[in-house]
């Protein structure tokens, strides 16, 4: 087929592959019982941190804007979701189809608010844009803390509780009625209705929507953007409505990551999606390496997984956490190596070109 013949594809393909590949061998060894039970109870999250990596690599890889407020839109996803997932637990009894339309609901929020945020936000660059996505991924888990959320027979009870004096009983549930959000204390008693099937799903879509969208006529337009504003304004292109593209597109994907990540836990703290979250991600992004979203899904899983496998290590697992990203950050940025590497990777290109 011609179309395989593009390097570019080939390239895209192989993500593809190396993606279902992992989902295979990792769906057996669970079968067989190989997988620590630590670590198996790690794959949904991973799946959902595989999202939020390839979808903030879209906004700070590809559009080239640093965003330090991507736990927000994972924090409005993953509660969006969870007050779906239980509101429509007598009405769509299957776990898988609840699931699927939380996730979309998660989404469409989250993309809502990204819409929102990225109207005003958007007209600023650099250092100012991370210090102000900085903030409203903030205001977001401070919103969130304000939540009162119930369910009943006549439909969702919904108090925002800013002066801190309003409890559960002030939704006056009637009998047989579910508290879903409780202000501070976050979402607890929700079903876990998460799979690692529909975590790879995600990942396959969230791929699918970035490559799509960077090969796209808007995803070059994008790209001229990041490159050189002046240039791009000068032939016509609309520099916020193709950064609010960018930035919505991720919003959405963190927030279908979000909903799937909420569905895996009983109890879900808005405290979970702080600052500290939205640097996790990032430096899954940075590790992997900007606009590299293989790279992106490898240093998402290898760092979700490493706090677990060193937990042997007891107090000092933190601490080798570091030092190993320390020393692949400077082992991915000697310039020797990346000589080195050079050299290799058209040779790689040209058997590839021929067939070996």
């Amino acid at each position: 087929m011609k179309f395989l013949n593009d390097k570019v594809t080939r390239r895209d393909f192989l993500t593809y592959g190396l993606v279902v590949a992992a989902f295979i061998v990792v769906s057996l060894l669970a079968s067989q019982g190989v997988i620590p039970r630590s670590l198996s109870g790690q794959l949904v999250p991973v799946t959902c941190y595989v999202v939020m990596a390839i979808s903030l690599n879209l906004v700070v890889g590809v559009a080239g804007d640093l965003s330090l407020g991507h736990a927000g839109f994972m924090s409005v996803g993953a509660f969006s979701g969870v007050v779906c997932a239980m509101s429509l637990s007598a009405a769509i009894p299957d776990d898988g189809i609840r699931l699927a339309v939380s996730m979309v609901v998660g989404a469409l929020f989250a993309a809502v608010a990204g819409f929102l945020i990225g109207i005003p936000v958007l007209r600023l660059r650099g250092d100012y844009l991370a210090i102000v996505t900085l903030a409203f991924g903030e205001i977001i888990k401070e919103v969130v803390n304000c939540l009162i959320v119930g369910t009943d027979a006549i439909g969702l009870h919904v108090i925002f509780n800013v002066a801190g004096d309003k409890t559960v009983d002030d939704l006056h549930l009637l009998e047989g009625g579910v508290a879903i959000i409780k202000g501070a204390q976050g979402a607890s008693g929700t079903e876990k209705i998460a799979t690692f099937a529909a975590g790879f799903v995600l990942v396959m879509i969230a791929l699918a929507v970035v490559l799509n969208l960077v090969r796209s006529r808007a995803g070059r337009a994008i790209m001229a953007v990041r490159d050189n504003r002046i240039a791009a304004e000068s032939v016509g292109l609309s520099i916020t409505k193709y950064r609010l593209i960018a930035f919505v597109v991720s919003a959405a994907l963190a927030g279908a990551a979000g909903a799937l990540y909420g569905a895996n836990f009983s109890q879900l703290s808005p405290a979970k999606f702080d600052f500290n979250t939205s640097i996790l991600v990032l430096v899954f992004v940075v590790l992997g390496g900007l606009g590299n979203m293989r790279g992106s899904i490898i240093a998402a899983v290898l760092l979700t997984i490493l706090p677990e496998a060193l937990r042997g290590f007891s107090d000092y697992r933190m601490l080798v956490y570091a030092i190993v990203l320390i020393l692949v950050m400077l082992f991915t940025n000697n310039p020797q190596l990346k000589l080195t590497l050079g050299k290799l990777l058209p040779k790689r290109e040209g058997a590839v070109a021929h067939g070996e």
